[in-house]
């Protein structure tokens, strides 16, 4: 709110909303417009039906389809359970009040040494960006990402430690005022996912956003800013990662970056 959004969409389970509305809802209602999403295993595009004994959720691609109707106007998608930074808010909300030409993708871009874990390997889309550093040309999912004596490495391919990478933190441009291109895209786009991946892989397979943007920027079909974020991310990875997200948050309401009662205005 903050950077400058005026509207909040969240994306949960329908068997949450009595909870989350009382735990979480409820006090944001107060403060901006909020809308509700409800991700399903059985909400898949016409003509097929859920694999027999699949529980895993489709992936962030259909979380952000299942706002689909909610949505009229730019909009920025992160994670629920990651901590960004308020300076990656204000550069995304700056760029999607520009005007951009459809298929205008935006992506915070964090640097890989800010957003590894103590305590075991992560999963990150590694990107690679054209000369000048401005755009991207394809973002690579890479897992079981490490830090070691060597320096960064995923399953003994060692990285660039100064690569940026996707924390899901995407901003989704639009022509006047109207819902984003992107989400035809996306529709369509999941239909294609059930026909080829999920045939290969019907308990497992993801329709990831990272993926499907990576496989647009090599089709040419998408544009993608990089907007560089140099904070550290950090996030609840391994259990044992609690007690550094903990105190790093007692660090930023010591040094004034939040109140320590977050709503204490209302």
């Amino acid at each position: 709110l903050e950077a400058g959004f005026n509207k909040v969409v969240f994306i949960i389970r329908k068997d949450l909303e009595e909870e989350f509305r009382a735990v979480i809802g409820n006090k944001i209602e107060q403060i901006t417009e909020v809308e509700y999403a409800f991700q399903s295993l059985e909400d898949l595009p016409d003509g097929f039906e859920k694999p027999a004994d699949r529980t895993k959720p489709w992936g962030t691609g259909q979380a952000v389809l299942a706002a689909k109707n909610v949505l009229s106007e730019p909009f920025m998608v992160i994670n629920a359970d990651d901590y960004y930074g308020k300076e990656a808010f204000r550069k995304l909300h700056d760029w999607l009040i520009l005007d951009h030409a459809d298929m205008s993708i935006a992506m915070a871009g964090f640097i890989l040494k800010n957003t590894l874990s103590e305590n075991g390997g992560v999963t990150r889309g590694v990107c690679k960006v054209e000369s000048g550093h401005t755009h991207i040309s394809d973002v690579v999912e890479t897992s079981n990402i490490v830090m070691t004596n060597n320096g960064v490495e995923a399953d003994g391919v060692v990285l660039d430690p100064e690569s940026y990478v996707s924390m899901n933190m995407w901003g989704f441009a639009a022509k006047d005022g109207c819902a984003p291109a992107y989400l035809t895209v996306l529709e369509n786009g999941f239909k294609e996912f059930f026909e080829q991946d999920v045939l290969r892989n019907p308990l497992k397979a993801e329709y990831l956003l990272p993926t499907h943007i990576g496989g647009l920027l090599e089709k040419g079909k998408c544009s993608v800013k990089v907007l560089e974020k140099r904070d550290r991310w950090f996030g609840v990875t391994y259990k044992e990662d609690k007690e550094f997200v903990v105190n790093s948050f007692k660090k930023l309401i010591a040094d004034g970056v939040y109140k320590e009662n977050l709503y204490s205005d209302l």
